[in-house]
């Protein structure tokens, strides 16, 4: 089994640190821009931004999630074993959120029109949302990626 996770290990490495690097990158610059943005231009922006990272994301998050959970069973240590697992089960928190709170909103401003907003909305409060949200999963995959480092280390 050695074989199976130098092959997968390097795999979710790279899947989980695409993923932690795309979502940091979010929301230390991505997220802010798009909060200050007027509601219309915030429209414009997130159309823009939302398509760019499918299928890119969901494959790396899902690819983290299910390798980490192949890892744990192929781990070489018990350590090893319980980090892969951990950077997972963080993975998958992930995932969840991004499927449960993220693209829910995504959708809905997706499916607005920027020069027809319906009126009654608090923008601004379902950007916050969207941001709080956003800012916990990148969080939890930073988080995973270096779990998923220490495991490798106890690996070797």
């Amino acid at each position: 089994m050695p074989g199976l996770f130098t092959v997968l290990m390097p795999l979710v490495l790279l899947t989980n640190g695409l993923a932690a690097g795309v979502l940091l990158g979010t929301q230390l610059g991505g997220f802010p821009l798009m909060a200050a943005l007027p509601v219309d231009r915030y429209v414009h922006a997130h159309a823009f931004f939302s398509t760019r990272y499918d299928p890119f994301m969901p494959i790396c998050l899902l690819t983290t999630t299910v390798g980490g959970v192949a890892l744990a069973v192929v781990a070489p240590t018990p350590g090893a074993w319980a980090l892969h697992l951990l950077g997972a089960a963080l993975a998958g928190v992930t995932v969840y959120i991004s499927l449960t709170r993220n693209v829910p909103i995504n959708r809905w401003v997706r499916d607005l029109d920027p020069d027809r907003l319906p009126a009654g909305i608090d923008y601004v409060e379902r950007r916050r949302t969207w941001g709080r949200w956003n800012s916990l999963r990148s969080w939890l995959t930073v988080a995973a990626l270096v779990v998923n480092c220490a495991a490798v280390a106890l690996a070797l």
